[in-house]
């Protein structure tokens, strides 16, 4: 999971949700948080369970996606308080919102005491709309310059040399200049033991790359969506070694298939992951390879864009 300097939001709802409580409340929200370094991206998951109850989950500004226990609505607003995760302070992360203009809007009480304004949109469909068809192949890496792509959230410690990639150690993230909407992506890496990194797709959905050899597959071990989607087996290679993804974005429906093996078959992608670049999941947007946790090096970047 990528660190940035504002740590995430974790909750978990709190309270008791009436028959009465607006419909309008429930399902997936985009939520943009308004900071003094700029917008943050977050995400939430409002949905019924049983007759009288609210629940969901929660993705912060970093981390996995959090589940939620309940959530207080009265008329067209909600509130919900959880303990601290990864942010500074002691207090429950509180948060406060009400329905405006088809949206959400309120603010977020840190567990310092800071405060911060939101607002959130429905997140779109998962679904694309109409047939696709496949564009031609782009090389996204050239043999020895960083062309088509820029470092974000640090000071650039990536280099290229001979069509390798490197990042010798922990540092900025790295973001190419284009965006894409639907797209096939092959992309080989290798990293030493422990090491950790992942793939952002349209800088918003991370697959996780990590050292989990012999590991059991989880949600934030290698191969999965960070926090949301496990992959159906471990396929990571021993540390060291070149390994490959190949991955099918349509939509929000995702395959992966880890070295050579499939490992998450056309599954919906729920929300944003933690460290995306924003919240607006209908845009298209850029490939993100992660640089702040750990050595990596990567190889035969080439994305294939849907027409």
């Amino acid at each position: 999971m990528a660190q940035l300097a504002l740590l995430p939001l974790a909750l978990v709802f709190a309270g008791a949700f009436s028959r009465s409580a607006p419909e309008q409340l429930v399902g997936r929200w985009d939520i943009t948080l308004r900071t003094p370094e700029g917008d943050r991206p977050s995400w939430l998951e409002v949905r019924r369970s049983g007759r009288e109850a609210l629940v969901g989950q929660f993705v912060g500004v970093v981390g996995s996606a959090r589940p939620v226990a309940r959530i207080i609505a009265t008329g067209d607003s909600l509130r919900f308080a959880i303990p601290p995760q990864w942010e500074e302070g002691t207090e429950d992360l509180r948060v406060e919102g009400r329905r405006e203009n088809g949206g959400l809007t309120g603010r977020m009480t840190f567990p310092d005491g800071k405060q911060y304004a939101w607002t959130a949109v429905r997140a779109p469909s998962p679904r694309r709309q109409g047939p696709i068809t496949w564009g031609a192949p782009v090389a996204l890496l050239s043999q020895n310059s960083l062309t088509g792509w820029h470092a974000v959230a640090g000071d650039n410690q990536w280099i290229v040399r001979g069509g390798i990639l490197s990042s010798p150690k922990s540092g900025a993230n790295l973001v190419t200049d284009r965006s894409f909407g639907d797209f096939k992506l092959h992309i080989e890496f290798r990293y030493p033991k422990g090491s950790n990194s992942g793939v952002y797709l349209r800088g918003r959905h991370e697959v996780q790359i990590e050292d989990n050899f012999g590991e059991e597959p989880a949600s934030d071990r290698f191969g999965s969506v960070y926090g949301f989607i496990a992959p159906s087996e471990m396929a990571a290679k021993p540390p060291g070694e070149w390994q490959a993804f190949d991955i099918t974005l349509v939509g929000r429906m995702l395959t992966v298939v880890a070295n050579g093996r499939p490992v998450i078959v056309d599954r919906e992608i729920p929300g944003i992951t933690g460290g995306a670049l924003d919240s607006r999941e209908g845009d298209p947007g850029p490939l993100m390879l992660q640089g702040d946790h750990g050595p990596i090096e990567y190889r035969n970047i080439i994305l294939t864009p849907a027409r």
